[in-house]
């Protein structure tokens, strides 16, 4: 029994390193198979300029 891996012999250390191997395969493969499959191509969508509006926040005279 190793309760530090300092003191831990060839064979710990060896499953220590095919576990995390092993979780780190589990984490990609549950993140590929849990993203959206979304079709990524971009199209242009052409907007048309509109009648010019002025906006302000004040009831001041506004010069142009």
């Amino acid at each position: 029994m190793n309760h530090s891996l300092h003191s831990a012999d060839r064979a710990t250390h060896l499953k220590v390193v095919v576990m995390a191997l092993v979780a780190s395969l589990a984490v990609a493969a549950l993140g590929i198979a849990t993203r959206s499959h979304v079709d990524y191509t971009q199209t242009a969508h052409v907007i048309k300029a509109g009648k010019p509006i002025v906006m302000t926040n004040s009831n001041a005279m506004m010069v142009r």
